[in-house]
């Protein structure tokens, strides 16, 4: 950075600071990328429905719907350059009556003026041919082939790997809490008082963006937490769909979903419920009845003895219902990107596009640089690889034939691939490779990973956390070869 001054820093390393960050390595800019939590995603980005929205259920004209559709058709490239977990395996609308069939022409009408590719309205039969196991008492639906799913913290994890490759400083453990301006230079000040200056500063803060746009004096809006409880069931579960399922939508929220994640799992949820708590992340069994009863109604083979874990995220809506998208008149050098929920995964690479023709429309100079590389490697994941090439890759690196997580399929060499990444929490590692997030969810892998943290990183057992700050594992420093303290 020229007299540590960056061009731009980004606050949030969530999907939207990510893919901005990303977006904006293109240029011969200065750009660093500020995070509260221990590692990128630990926010809203960790725990959403992982969904490619397709488009039909927002009313046209609003920034949701305009940005949810440029978003979607630049997946396929994006998944080229950046081989994170993307499947277009297309979304489904079940109508159970007469009734619900008036909403899903409605929809229908709606994604055909948002101008949704293949959307089709479908009837009993056809919805049946679709997903076959649907409740025999259907009325009909939507089909929109377009839609499909995403691992969102992997996607948010290759977006800040591409970005470093570019020039892109990632700063964790860094929580904005206040700001000087002089001289056309912005200093941000960190709860630590730590100081990092910038000529233009972008509010992707997720949860905290309303928190960050008063504190910038600029635009008044309000965050309000909105909850969503989920359950996810055994890759081996009695039911498998082959595409996500939506119940017909209500005024509150697009329903709850039965979800067939990219490596096999299926995720049921979520729940909507407006709270006051930011990091209330607790489930409940009320909330367990409530989503299986709803998804029953779809799918009535789902079973609860199918549940390997639960989980709970929190969505930044704002109540106006739509993004913050925009610089502020009153307040130079300064863009918001807040009130990102649902389809803000979808829409996060149209919103870094947005956000670049706002820089540059309030005076940043853009200029493209000759070195920019759009692509990382693909590295092997021992899950995927054929039995031909599998010697191969052993040969090469030992470390591919140890598995670490049984469940998963994971090897040592992904774990420390992980770690060299800078993930260092169990959180962390679970996200970048799946590690943890099988049956047993790391009952018989997690102390093998913790071994795995300190060899590579010199950490004593007692500072390894599951997602950092206070999360820690262990009770007291112990040697590599006695058993845990938990």
């Amino acid at each position: 950075m020229k007299n540590d001054i960056a061009d731009v820093v980004i606050i949030g390393a969530g999907v939207t600071g990510a893919s901005i960050a990303r977006r904006l390595s293109v240029y011969k800019l200065d750009i660093a990328i500020v995070e509260k939590e221990e590692d990128v995603s630990f926010g809203v980005s960790k725990a959403n429905s992982g969904i490619m929205h397709a488009g039909f259920h927002h009313s046209p004209g609003t920034l949701k719907s305009e940005l949810e559709i440029y978003g979607n058709a630049m997946f396929d490239e994006l998944h080229r350059e950046l081989h994170f977990p993307f499947k277009r395996c297309g979304i489904v609308v079940a109508a159970m009556s007469i009734e619900e069939m008036k909403t899903i022409n409605h929809l229908y009408a709606q994604g055909t003026k948002n101008g949704v590719i293949g959307l089709e309205l479908c009837s009993r039969n056809r919805i049946r041919s679709l997903e076959p196991e649907l409740n025999p008492d259907v009325a009909g639906g939507l089909y929109a082939p377009t839609g499909g799913i995403i691992e969102p913290y992997r996607f948010v994890f290759s977006l800040i790997e591409s970005a470093k490759k570019n020039g892109v400083k990632i700063i964790n453990k860094f929580e904005a809490s206040g700001q000087e301006y002089k001289n056309g230079i912005y200093t941000l000040i960190s709860k630590e008082n730590k100081k990092l200056k910038a000529r233009y500063v972008i509010n992707a803060a997720g949860l905290y963006a309303d928190r960050i746009s008063k504190m910038f004096s600029a635009q008044d809006f309000k965050i309000t937490p909105r909850k969503g409880e989920y359950y996810l069931l055994d890759r081996n579960s009695s039911y498998k769909p082959t595409r996500v399922i939506f119940p017909v939508p209500t005024r509150i929220s697009k329903g709850i979903l039965i979800v067939p994640t990219v490596e096999g799992t299926t995720l049921l949820g979520p729940t909507a419920e407006s709270i006051k708590n930011k990091e209330d992340v607790a489930t409940s069994h009320d909330n367990l009845e409530k989503i299986f009863h709803s998804t029953r109604r779809l799918i009535p083979e789902i079973s609860e003895r199918d549940i390997i874990t639960s989980f709970a995220g929190i969505r930044p809506a704002t109540e106006k219902g739509d993004f913050v998208i925009d610089s502020c008149d009153k307040v130079p050098a300064f863009i918001n990107a807040g009130g990102i929920q649902s389809p803000g995964l979808t829409a996060s690479p149209a919103i870094a596009e947005r956000v670049k023709d706002i820089l540059k429309r309030i005076g940043c100079e853009l200029i493209e640089r000759a070195d920019y590389d759009p692509y990382i490697d693909e590295l092997p994941k021992l899950r995927d690889t054929e039995h031909e090439t599998l010697d191969l890759l052993v040969k090469k690196n030992p470390q591919y034939a140890n598995i670490i997580c049984r469940c998963e399929t994971v090897s040592e060499a992904e774990i420390v691939e992980a770690i060299k990444q800078g993930h260092t929490t169990l959180d962390g590692i679970k996200f970048y490779t799946r590690a943890q997030m099988g049956r047993c969810q790391g009952g018989f892998c997690s102390y093998k990973i913790i071994k795995i943290i300190q060899r590579e990183t010199g950490m004593p057992f007692n500072r390894i956390t599951k997602r950092g700050g206070g999360s820690y594992i262990l009770k007291k420093t112990i040697s590599m070869d006695s058993k845990p303290v938990l």
